[in-house]
């Protein structure tokens, strides 16, 4: 009789803890993570609902305790330290079932996402390699300076909670498959900060700004055909908000020093809405990762040189109207800085919209961040541009371009390729000699006595040579003298 009851005793216990609890972390939460430093950094995943959760960091062996919700979510907020390459451990646990994440990295986070010139590995595309894959490949194993969680490309018709993907140790073996421009990205980070740098890859090859958008949005417009039949007959990669439920949605939470953005040439063509949209996503990307302020850095890099269609002219280039809102949104969206990219291209990659120089991309990414977000005010990151022309009462036939960000001087006067004036109704004329006055570019060109227009490296496929004292180019313009 005593044995029974020990017996149903031992039968109520097992009863009350279910064998089977469900225990799940939430990507990019996996072994090999990278942890944004000095944070109260994002640890996610899954539970039973109302299951107490426990989560204990090895570096100072704190327990943070959440419940999960009624969906079954859980996330807590762990104090992380300063950066270091020293690997640590977090145990999770439900009371039934402990879970270990392995050798986490503490240092800085970023998510890299857009279309196929962020997606484009370092091993490149087919006809579209990625200058100086050997050199890259071949260097020094770097597996705990850059790690990157690749998230593999996916479409839903439901935000999704869980995403696939798995965090890659940058060695000879992995780089080829890492993001070109979020690599070199990550890899002068780490050359400056000599810090563990982590990039959350999350990109999508042809996909529109609308892509990145979540339906409800998208529905406010008033102008998107969001009927599943529609969109099913839709090129997949243009499909409205899949890649948001399928790749975006999933990371929220994790925490982000800021993103990284190679994305616009589907959106080519439909320039008068970009900004917007723009604008609209990048606050819903900033509100999803934590920022309801608007102050994480989001830097975007300017459409590649690419002759998008050659029925039209420069006049006419779409291509040109799309770059012209990307640098629009510089000044309409908070902390967000657009990447001059017109220099990064060979005559032959006319017609490759995968242009090979993506190191230089990915440096330039780095080099804003180095300057506004880590303090190096050595490392210059702005481009030169163009914000007032105008004229000057007794010197006839001369256009006065004045330049922000020129450091009182352009790299040449002479030899300069797609600068162009015209005369009000007249024919473009090249322009390959200039002056200048502190900051102040002077045109002129006797066969244009006259001059109303100048623009510089306007068109779909029109790279330039003009660049500041620093080396970064002068972005494009076209600019006409107010009467």
């Amino acid at each position: 009789m005593k044995r029974i009851g020990w017996i149903w005793i031992a039968a109520m216990l097992m009863l009350a803890v279910p064998a089977e609890a469900k225990l799940e972390l939430r990507n990019p939460c996996a072994d090999g993570m990278v942890l944004q430093q000095k944070s109260l950094a994002t640890v996610f995943g899954i539970a039973d609902p109302g299951a107490q959760v426990e989560v204990t960091p090895s570096w100072d062996g704190a327990v943070y305790r959440c419940l999960a919700d009624k969906d079954g979510l859980w996330e807590v907020k762990v104090a992380t330290p300063a950066a270091g390459y020293t690997p640590y451990w977090i145990q999770v646990s439900n009371g039934a079932e402990t879970l270990m994440i392995s050798d986490v990295l503490i240092g800085e986070v970023w998510l890299a996402s857009g279309q196929s010139n962020m997606e484009m590995p370092v091993g490149g595309f087919d006809n579209c390699p990625v200058e100086g894959y050997l050199d890259v490949v071949m260097a020094a194993p770097a597996r705990d300076r850059i790690r990157m969680f690749c998230m593999p490309k996916l479409q839903s018709y439901k935000p999704e909670i869980q995403a696939p993907g798995e965090w890659l140790k940058a060695d000879p073996n992995t780089i080829a498959q890492m993001s070109a421009a979020g690599y070199f990205f990550a890899r002068k980070l780490n050359e400056v900060l000599d810090v563990p740098v982590g990039i959350v890859a999350c990109a999508y090859g042809g996909a529109r700004v609308e892509s990145w958008l979540p339906e409800e949005v998208l529905r406010s417009y008033g102008t998107e055909d969001l009927t599943r039949e529609r969109m099913e007959k839709m090129i997949h990669y243009h499909r409205p908000f899949l890649m948001y439920n399928a790749m975006m949605h999933p990371v929220m939470g994790y925490t982000i020093k800021g993103f990284i953005w190679y994305q616009g040439c589907s959106n080519v063509g439909f320039a008068e809405q970009f900004v917007g949209r723009m604008g609209d996503m990048v606050r819903i990307f900033r509100e999803g990762f934590g920022d309801t302020e608007g102050v994480l850095p989001f830097y975007q890099v300017e459409i590649a040189p690419y002759v998008y269609d050659a029925r039209r002219s420069d006049d006419e280039s779409q291509a040109a109207l799309l770059r012209e809102a990307q640098h629009a949104c510089d000044g309409m969206i908070p902390n967000l800085v657009t990447v001059v990219t017109n220099d990064l291209v060979y005559p032959y990659e006319k017609n490759n919209i995968h242009p090979s120089q993506k190191r230089q991309v990915g440096e330039r990414l780095a080099a804003l961040a180095l300057n506004r977000d880590y303090g190096f005010s050595g490392v210059k990151c702005y481009s030169p541009s163009a914000v007032e022309v105008y004229r000057e009462n007794g010197r006839a036939g001369e256009i006065c371009v004045r330049l922000a960000d020129a450091e009182k001087s352009l790299n040449r006067t002479s030899g300069i390729e797609t600068l162009e004036v015209r005369a009000a109704d007249g024919a473009w004329v090249p322009v390959s000699n200039v002056r200048f006055s502190g900051d102040v570019m002077r045109i002129s060109c006797p066969d244009v006595p006259e001059p109303a227009e100048v623009r510089y490296g306007w068109g779909d496929f029109k790279p330039g040579n003009l660049a500041g004292r620093y080396g970064l180019p002068l972005a494009p313009f076209w600019l006409k003298i107010d009467k």
